[in-house]
């Protein structure tokens, strides 16, 4: 298989220095010992020491290599997988698990001389259940590959999040991740049934996978879905699958206000409609996306007639004060969706960019809003601040920001000051940091604040299951020092 390319590259073959030695000969012995493939090529090393954090797309441009990890290595099986980890637990060295390393906070990031685990040889389908509407896959598997191979036998997952060409399964849990039709098919937490995690001193455990519900105590499968490799590294996964969609219906419409849009879908969600796709966008970004001068909401829904006809008819029914716009304004956003292209050309061209999504209920997201806008907008540099809202329920939605900004000093400086207030307002309003995108590195300076008084409790998990820290350090805050 052909795995998928970042969309940007190192020079070829030219870094901003000299290149770190490899990972000790004693590690890469052992590695041989237990017959598990490798690389230590400069190119492969400083590849697998970013991921898609706007950061690391300034670096690569630059050929600037600010983690060089000492090996990159390649398991194909939970077995290697839990080899590895022994391993590295006996010569005490960090292991960042990594998938198609598309994730924009930094939490894919190999620290220098640790091991880069490339989970990408773990690539199987191993079971389709028909009958149960399930499949049991490897997590290293693509999501183009999952969905073709559903797909042929008349199912679908249904989970497209932006980074659906680059994102593995495990990534996809690893981060909590939200596909771009989740009101209709859940988060990925919503969509896992089973997991197969093999903790840092190589211990393979098995999650969940009996039944749809069960009580037996806390779920312990939940404990990993969001852990992002810092308390063990999910090697498979059980999905949910559904009956590909026969019938589609789309609408747009216009709103003079952001607040009357969201009241709008929260009418709409409390009525217990899910469109697969329910997405409000304010002024600036309706202008930039759809050459519009209303706050635009777009609206799609799939699956049996007969629910989506009563579905599309609770969104008339809710959007009849708004302005009618033409439904190609739905097929715009699918032609664009996944395209980041325009991402790497602007920070090479100096513009500071970056998106930061959160949640909160809907009580909260108006006012919290107008609040991280204007504080971001009030800071020097700053060109422009958007938001749209992208994921809903029944309780609340997610809020997508976006800014972009020149600043005439560090750029590091002003992009960590831009998320330091966006965040303190989103907290402040009793906000979640994150809905979908997860913690990472960038984000892990906030997560005692976040979790307030149960952050002790993530602390005393971590000292139990990864002791020695050797699980991605830093990354949700625990391990080790947040950037």
């Amino acid at each position: 298989m052909t795995l998928p390319q970042m969309p940007n590259h190192y020079p070829s073959s030219t870094f901003d220095g000299e290149v770190p030695a490899a990972a000790p000969t004693t590690l890469l012995g052992a590695l041989d010992a237990i017959g598990v493939s490798y690389d230590v090529s400069p190119e492969e090393r400083a590849s697998h020491g970013r991921d898609w954090w706007p950061l690391s797309i300034r670096d690569v441009y630059q050929g600037h290599v600010p983690h060089w990890p000492g090996v990159v290595v390649r398991p194909r099986s939970t077995d290697e997988v839990s080899k590895i980890l022994r391993l590295a637990s006996e010569q005490g060295v960090a292991v960042t698990a990594q998938g198609g390393r598309s994730g924009v906070e930094g939490g894919a990031v190999a620290p220098t001389g640790g091991v880069a685990l490339d989970l990408t040889g773990l690539n199987r389908v191993i079971t389709l259940d028909t009958t149960s509407g399930t499949v049991r896959v490897e997590a290293g598997l693509f999501g183009p590959e999952l969905e073709s191979y559903v797909g042929a036998h008349g199912w679908t997952v249904g989970h497209y999040p932006q980074s659906f060409d680059l994102a593995t399964v495990g990534g996809w849990i690893a981060c909590r991740g939200a596909g771009q039709y989740s009101n209709r098919y859940g988060k990925i937490e919503d969509i896992v049934r089973a997991l197969t995690v093999v903790l840092a001193n190589g211990d393979v455990i098995q999650l969940g996978g009996r039944a749809p519900r069960q009580a037996v105590g806390p779920d312990l499968l939940q404990l990993f879905v969001g852990s992002e490799g810092a308390l063990g590294i999910i090697t498979e996964a059980t999905l949910v699958v559904h009956p590909k969609p026969t019938h589609e219906q789309r609408a747009a419409f216009g709103f003079d206000s952001f607040e009357e849009g969201l009241d709008a879908c929260r009418r709409i969600m409390q009525r217990h409609a899910r469109p697969a796709v329910l997405r409000l966008y304010d002024h600036a970004e309706s202008e930039r996306s759809f050459e519009a001068g209303l706050c635009v909401l777009i609206v799609l829904d799939e699956g049996d007639p007969s629910l989506v006809d009563a579905t599309m008819t609770i969104v008339l029914e809710e959007c009849f004060q708004a302005t009618s716009l033409d439904e190609a304004l739905v097929e715009r956003w699918m032609s664009h969706r996944n395209d980041v292209s325009a991402l790497a050309s602007l920070w090479e061209h100096g513009v500071v960019v970056d998106t930061i999504e959160v949640a909160g209920s809907w009580a909260a997201l108006a006012p919290m809003r107008r609040h991280v806008i204007g504080a971001l907008e009030s800071l020097e540099d700053m060109l422009v601040v958007s938001a749209h809202q992208s994921h809903a329920y029944s309780d609340g939605a997610c809020l997508y920001f976006t800014f972009a900004g020149r600043p005439t000093g560090d750029p590091t400086a002003f992009y960590r000051r831009t998320w330091d207030e966006a965040t303190a307002v989103v907290l402040a309003s009793g906000g979640a940091l994150s809905h979908h995108h997860g913690v990472g590195r960038n984000r892990a300076r906030f997560v005692p604040a976040a979790l307030a008084s149960a952050y002790p409790l993530l602390v005393a998990l971590k000292a139990q299951l990864d002791p020695l820290n050797i699980l991605n350090p830093g990354v949700l805050g625990i391990g080790g020092d947040p950037w």
